[in-house]
């Protein structure tokens, strides 16, 4: 597979209820890996459709047997508003998913919607992950010395974007900010923070969750053998863990 992705596991389901609960039973089993092995689970999670395909977690049997108070959540991108917008991923998780949930809120680190700028709240964001390497919540990847968390979540625009990085943008390139910023979004609102690529890269595991028709043309272009001099951002996504794709077969049905 072209970008580095030869090595990524695809899964593909019917239906989006059918991801839905493959997905909670892999975040499950990662959940009681690394809480029982070293007593935390950092994820983070993207916006989108990704926080309604979790939302088998916030039901029994995993709601119930998930050690919640172990978890610290991250967000891979927000855009530059208020918490209380709707276009908040930081809402959009909250209501979808973390109020459900019964994850300690010293442990859910928000992008502070408060500051004057974007590069102010990215320079933020990532002091926030170097004091969190710290204190041992965070690991530092020995491959790379990028932040190596747990599990990162991520879903797929139909442009094949990932995060807030977005095809041909000049952000595309950034190696060393962990937490950066763009003014120039093509998708509303322009402005947004977002997790690097060699941040994504450094996760011990990527889940890629990827549903509906729409998507299917990038799906394609993803896993297909295409010119890897002009990469979609998604075929960016080369972990030095491991990827799996989380299909449905509208998603899939171009593969």
């Amino acid at each position: 597979m072209a970008g580095g992705q030869g090595n990524a596991k695809v899964e593909v389901f019917d239906a989006e209820e059918d991801v839905a609960v493959a997905l909670a039973k892999y975040v499950a089993r990662l959940s009681d890996v690394h809480t029982k092995g070293k007593g935390v689970f950092t994820v983070v999670l993207s916006g989108g459709t990704l926080i309604d395909t979790m939302r088998k977690l916030a039901k029994p049997p995993y709601l119930d047997t998930i050690d919640w108070s172990k978890w610290h959540v991250f967000w891979l991108d927000e855009r530059v508003v208020p918490k209380t917008d709707p276009l908040s991923n930081y809402k959009l998780a909250y209501d979808g998913f973390l109020s459900k949930v019964a994850i300690p809120p010293n442990n859910v680190y928000a992008i502070n919607d408060t500051l004057p700028a974007p590069e102010d709240a990215a320079d933020d964001y990532e002091a926030c992950l170097k004091s969190l390497v710290e204190k041992k919540v965070l690991e530092l990847s020995q491959a790379s010395s990028f932040p190596k968390f747990d599990l990162m979540l991520l879903g797929m625009g139909p442009d094949g974007h990932v995060a807030s990085l977005f095809p041909k943008h000049p952000l595309l390139k950034e190696q060393k900010r962990w937490v950066t910023y763009i003014k120039d979004s093509p998708k509303m609102p322009p402005e947004r923070i977002t997790f690097t690529f060699p941040v994504i890269n450094s996760s011990a595991y990527i889940a890629l969750v990827v549903t509906g028709a729409d998507l299917a043309k990038a799906v394609h272009i993803a896993l297909g053998n295409h010119d890897p001099s002009d990469l979609l951002p998604v075929q960016m996504v080369s972990p030095k863990g491991e990827l799996t794709w989380f299909l449905d077969k509208p998603a899939a049905s171009k593969i």
